[in-house]
């Protein structure tokens, strides 16, 4: 826990500042196979405060969900190697036995996948699946867990509550299992929520409407919050933090009006170039030129220099060091004066 001091008159009184939900240093992530080894993330750091929301922002295969399921744990034992550290609510993850990992999903950390239709299990009523996940950490009788289950159901606002604890996932629509899904990951008032791309199956009101629900839960109920997803609108409604991802890395970070306003790296600028807006009607969309890059054999030096307009022969040598900005701007160019 970190102290900052604080004058008082002629008095000094040491105040201690809490200590954050989650911390995360040099996070790395790599799949090997016969094949190939896959460098899915490459050395991602950040911390996050009780109560904050941070976005991961970037194209798919930039690393987000693996990023998302690295602090879970949900990654396959046999074929991915993570290493760094990672501390969750004062909890180890990476030290974690299986059955204290049990423990931990659920009960301290929950995840809301992007799409609730394979993560919901078909054969089982939704109140079903909400008051199992409350009996398996909680132990209390099915009674109560039937009647938190409808008590959650209400706090996502799904109407006619107490019908639909008797429906099938089959039977509810896009935005109405994905609130269901929300409904088990708060089950069991878990301290960090991570959220993997939950918003873009939906269309856009109730993507609005789901986004809205978010923001007013971790507010009532204190949790902090990890957002993936490659919408910049997106970010701009929920997010307090943003980290933009490219190849397994974090190439800027900051609050995020800090980070839309005055975008620091070609990527994220490039980013933000390419996104569909009302004024753009009638006019070219400046798209990204490229693909990413392959994570099997990524470069020695930025893995975006291939496509970004600045790069120079020093991009292509080394990888760019973190520039850090006052007051919580970070990005990793060359072409930032720190």
């Amino acid at each position: 826990m970190t102290t900052t001091t604080v004058t008082l008159g002629n008095d000094t009184a040491t105040e201690r500042a809490p200590a954050p939900l989650a911390e995360v240093r040099d996070l790395t992530v790599r799949f090997v196979s016969r094949e190939a080894t896959v460098h899915a993330v490459n050395g991602v750091s950040f911390t996050l405060a009780p109560g904050e929301v941070l976005v991961i922002l970037g194209e798919s295969g930039s690393g987000k969900s693996v990023t998302l399921r690295a602090l879970m744990r949900l990654l396959p034992p046999k074929r991915s190697i993570i290493e760094g550290r990672v501390r969750i609510a004062g909890h180890d993850v990476l030290a974690l036995s299986p059955a204290a990992l049990e423990d931990f999903r659920g009960g301290v950390a929950s995840m809301i996948f992007q799409e609730p239709m394979t993560a919901l299990d078909p054969v089982f009523t939704i109140g079903t699946q909400i008051a199992e996940t409350i009996i398996r950490h909680e132990g209390v009788s099915r009674a109560e867990a039937d009647r938190r289950a409808l008590e959650l159901l209400e706090l996502v606002q799904i109407p006619s509550a107490k019908r639909r604890l008797a429906a099938y996932p089959h039977e509810l629509s896009g935005g109405l299992r994905q609130r269901a899904m929300i409904a088990i990951a708060l089950a069991c008032r878990p301290k960090l929520l991570l959220a993997d791309e939950p918003t873009t199956a939906l269309d856009a009101t109730v993507q609005i409407q789901i986004l809205l629900l978010l923001r007013r839960l971790k507010e009532e109920l204190g949790m902090g919050v990890i957002f993936v997803t490659h919408d910049l609108g997106v970010a701009g409604e929920i997010a307090d933090r943003v980290a933009v991802m490219y190849a397994g890395r974090f190439v800027e970070a900051g609050e995020v009006a800090e980070v839309m306003k005055r975008p620091l790296h070609p990527y994220t600028q490039g980013l933000m170039g390419s996104t569909v807006h009302a004024g753009l009607r009638g006019s070219r969309l400046a798209a990204i030129p490229g693909a990413p890059p392959d994570l099997s054999r990524l470069p020695p030096g930025c893995a975006f220099a291939p496509r970004c307009a600045f790069a120079e022969a020093a991009c292509r040598e080394r990888l760019p060091q973190e520039k850090h900005l006052p007051p919580r701007h970070m990005a990793r160019c060359i072409r930032v004066a720190a």
